[in-house]
């Protein structure tokens, strides 16, 4: 039986995750497909895992949880919710405070 939940990223999410991953591409010239790769990796042990990564304290949401990328030094901000495992914020840990999940 499969029990890894389906992935959705939702709007915000993507456009963070877009603009970071354009940025990156520019800037970071020794590894411009850091960011995809590295997201697709943690998405996929989330999908299988989803209580790793952190609880965000004040979150409006008690199940969000992020997980911090170490390579590119964002977090994936992220929940559980039934069959699906929703991306909600992609974060880079520079920004000091946490978005508003």
């Amino acid at each position: 039986m499969n029990s890894e939940l389906i992935v959705r990223i939702k709007p915000r999410a993507e456009r963070e995750i877009k603009a970071a991953a354009a940025w990156w591409s520019v800037n970071r010239t020794d590894a411009p497909g850091a960011i995809r790769l590295d997201l697709q990796e943690a998405l996929e042990s989330l999908a299988s895992l989803p209580d790793i990564g952190r609880k965000v304290e004040n979150s409006r949401d008690p199940e969000t949880r992020r997980l911090f990328l170490p390579r590119v030094k964002y977090h994936v901000y992220f929940r559980r919710r039934g069959k699906y495992l929703e991306v909600l914020a992609f974060w880079h840990a520079s920004r000091g405070q946490s978005p508003s999940v």
